[in-house]
């Protein structure tokens, strides 16, 4: 391609990108509009109306290329250039706001208006002769599944991930996690506004039966240490040994007994509780109490195990 032709050629591009990217954002915002204000009827003439007038607008830029672009060479061929530009360049805009739509990110508001106008270039690309010209709009469109589709997707999805994660380290001090008692796993955990809570269960639970619930609060700097309710609740057994830390036991119908411990940490208090798992057993979950690591977190995430409520 001469220099002569290689100039016309980038200067029908660039009024094609030019156009559109002024009289897309304008078309579309006319349909929402209409549509919010007249309904369906009204949207449907508009892009009876406008739709014809875009495709001609859009075919007076090929006048500059009649002698490049074999589809330009009169004013009928050229109105079917038009009319292909326009299909292929929508349904890239289109496959752009599906994309946007699921979070992909297409930087400032006047970068997605400046990209409004590609997709039609590209689509112009492909109807001028030339292996270069066509095989770089090829490139483009290769470039653009592959950000729209794979890249920026997975770079949503990071970003929400490290947002998540931020939200659950802003109650540090509350995220607490015990070893699971034997035979038992983590079934789910959730941070309240203020608690943290850990549900245990067995690793077959279709099979086994059992609870173990995992609760830590704030405290304030005039907590006083644990006390027994006075007067003391019919069947309850409350004692607070030597360390301040508070027993509880529940006797229940059927002969089944509730145990909760409950301990202060730091500037928390932690409570273990559970009808199936006996004293010496929330008392080794107590004391492998540690602070929610990273890879913890993680992979409580990744098994959607872990929830906020606000």
């Amino acid at each position: 391609m001469t220099s002569g032709r290689g100039a016309l050629t980038a200067l029908h591009l660039f009024l094609v990108w030019a156009l559109m990217m002024v009289a897309m954002p304008v078309f579309g915002f006319g349909l929402l509009t209409s549509g919010w204000a007249g309904g369906t009827g009204m949207t449907v003439l508009l892009a009876l109306l406008g739709v014809p007038l875009l495709v001609g607008t859009l075919s007076t830029t090929g006048v500059a290329v009649q002698t490049v672009v074999p589809m330009c060479g009169s004013a009928g061929r050229r109105m079917g250039w038009a009319v292909l530009v326009f299909i292929l360049g929508t349904l890239g805009v289109l496959a752009g706001l599906a994309a946007y739509s699921k979070g992909v990110d297409l930087g400032s508001a006047g970068v997605r208006i400046a990209l409004t106008g590609m997709p039609y270039a590209v689509a112009a690309a492909l109807f001028v002769p030339g292996p270069w010209v066509r095989l770089g709009a090829l490139a483009v469109v290769a470039a653009a599944v592959a950000y729209g589709g794979y890249i920026g997707p997975a770079q949503e999805r990071q970003r929400q991930n490290a947002a998540e994660v931020a939200r659950y380290w802003e109650k540090k001090e509350l995220l607490y996690l015990g070893a699971a008692p034997s035979g038992m796993q983590v079934s789910h955990a959730e941070v309240g506004p203020a608690s943290f809570s850990v549900d245990y269960v067995p690793v077959r639970a279709g099979y086994e039966t059992g609870w173990v619930g995992l609760v830590v609060r704030p405290v304030d700097a005039e907590w006083s240490a644990f006390a027994c309710p006075e007067p003391a609740e019919r069947s309850v057994t409350c004692t607070v040994d030597a360390h301040g830390e508070m027993r509880t036991v529940r006797d229940l119908s059927g002969g089944v007994r509730g145990v909760t411990l409950s301990r202060r940490h730091r500037s928390t208090e932690i409570e273990v509780t559970s009808q199936t798992l006996g004293e010496p057993g929330l008392r080794r979950l107590l004391n492998t109490l540690h602070p929610l690591t990273e890879a913890e977190l993680e992979n409580l995430m990744s098994q959607q195990k872990i929830s906020q409520r606000l």
